[in-house]
């Protein structure tokens, strides 16, 4: 028998999958919801006690009917809100698409925010659970190029640690997970730059990171830990939490290298300066 029942948001793939396999080896039953309906189905198969779903998060109606019919059938005692979008214009380039504006928004905010809006009642009704809502360093902190992965990353931080607040007095856990550079598949994703240069989110954060890349195993393990310890916010790894120390600590320093780390970038001028 488990010992409750999880859904876990863009989990065919990176942090989401380590999260799904994690909270299953730990007995949970788990329920995979992903955009790519077929990848949450492929991981939940090698899992003993989970099944995975189709779930678009930009759709309010469908994560609802998606959540509710879970909360039927077995429970609900964990939300994850994990699935999310890089942005599609490079880390050296000032300008992001409006387009792309929209669609980093609705799949990184408001997927979160659906997945809140469906989740929360039943968990506050029942007097238990958790949300663990994933952000990113990005959320704590800013850098070039980050405009509106930042923004986004930065709402769900603000969100979720009002939502925090409102929650403890019904029992519920409200969690956020800000890791640093992951080492996922989101990295192979492409960008292009100002130039019109199309190269993967790996080689355009190159002069942008420090230390080692983060894995998707530690980030998990991580941010269960902190549901599990009840943490406002789990930041994954070491080094992120000193850049995170840093922002708070001496802001001026921490302007200055993010404008030195932007004047170095290739490409640093806008298009319509050139």
């Amino acid at each position: 028998m488990s010992i409750g029942t999880a859904i876990v948001t863009g989990a065919a793939s990176g942090i989401g999958r380590e999260l799904a396999r994690q909270l299953a080896a730990d007995g949970w039953y788990v329920v995979l919801a992903d955009l790519d309906g077929e990848g949450a189905a492929r991981v939940a198969k090698d899992l003993p006690d989970a099944e995975g779903v189709e779930l678009d998060v930009t759709d309010a109606d469908a994560v609802a009917a998606a959540v509710h019919d879970v909360h039927r059938r077995r429970g609900l005692h964990l939300m994850v809100n994990n699935a999310g979008v890089p942005p599609q214009a490079a880390v050296d380039t000032p300008e992001v698409d409006l387009a792309d504006w929209r669609r980093v928004l609705e799949v990184n905010l408001f997927g979160v925010v659906h997945g809140v809006a469906a989740a929360y009642p039943l968990l506050v009704k029942q007097g238990r659970g958790a949300i663990l809502n994933t952000a990113s360093l990005a959320g704590l902190t800013s850098g070039p190029g980050l405009g509106a992965y930042g923004a986004s990353k930065h709402a769900v931080v603000g969100y979720s640690l009002g939502l925090r607040a409102e929650a403890a007095r019904y029992g519920v856990r409200v969690v956020t997970l800000c890791p640093s550079f992951v080492d996922t598949p989101l990295l192979d994703h492409t960008v292009t730059s100002t130039q019109g240069e199309t190269r993967s989110i790996r080689e355009s954060i190159a002069p942008l990171r420090t230390g080692r890349l983060a894995t998707a195993e530690e980030t998990a393990a991580a941010a269960l830990e902190g549901v599990r310890r009840n943490r406002a916010i789990v930041v994954v790894p070491r080094r992120g939490r000193q850049l995170w120390a840093l922002t708070r600590w001496a802001p001026g320093l921490a302007d200055r290298a993010s404008a030195a780390m932007a004047r170095s970038a290739p490409g640093y001028a806008p298009t319509f300066l050139r």
